[in-house]
């Protein structure tokens, strides 16, 4: 099967080919209104000892621009990425640990992150996985752990979008794949900030790591 036709493996050509001009494009990329969804929760989560730092793995850090805001903040950030180009650039440019694994041969320890920052990455992950890759990172979150995503959202179609795989949910379609997995809802939003829905094409949300995934079936 070639690589276009692979999901993962046709994603991750276009970002290797493309990397540099990805760096260029989106290191300007404010998303301090993500960064705050999940770091908030991460501090109510703490009670008054909440300042941290927490350790958060940015799952799809790309070339690691949220890597080195997050480090900038005190904390302690992991970057994780399928592009070995992606992972070259963040290891260079914020010194954090980058794991160089793609979403579905994921290796994450048991209980390490305090937070998952998966902005504009997990829907890559195709529908029929996203259980299982739902269930590894939940695993690797510590009890009460936070995890904030991002995705383009839509109807729950599923396919590819020129050289990129993708699934588009919807809210409803995205809560029925993160509360099997074990999470429960905190909050969510729309992007950008402020304008009409039909303006906002990201959907945000957190949720919150409760103590066991619900049983399949």
């Amino acid at each position: 099967m070639s690589s276009r036709r692979d999901p993962v493996a046709g994603t991750i050509a276009h970002y290797s080919s493309n990397a540099e001009s990805f760096r260029e494009g989106t290191w300007d990329h404010d998303v301090s209104q993500n960064m705050a969804a999940l770091l908030d929760a991460l501090h109510a989560r703490a009670g008054e000892a909440g300042q941290g730092p927490f350790t958060i793995l940015d799952v799809g850090c790309g070339p690691g621009r949220d890597l080195i805001e997050f480090t900038r903040r005190g904390h302690v950030a992991v970057g994780l990425d399928g592009t070995a180009e992606f992972v070259e650039m963040a290891r260079a440019a914020s010194g954090c640990e980058v794991l160089h694994q793609d979403f579905l041969q994921l290796d994450l320890p048991l209980a390490r992150f305090d937070g998952i920052f998966a902005n504009a990455s997990l829907f890559h992950v195709p529908a029929a996985h996203l259980p299982r890759v739902l269930g590894q990172l939940h695993a690797s979150l510590k009890p009460g752990g936070i995890l904030f995503s991002s995705n383009p959202r839509g109807n729950d179609l599923e396919g590819w979008s020129g050289p990129r795989y993708g699934v588009w949910h919807s809210l409803e379609g995205w809560r029925r794949y993160l509360q099997p997995a074990g999470f429960v809802e905190l909050r969510h939003y729309y992007r950008p900030d402020g304008l009409p829905r039909e303006q906002q094409p990201w959907l945000a949300s957190v949720w919150q790591k409760t103590e066991d995934p619900q049983p399949a079936g």
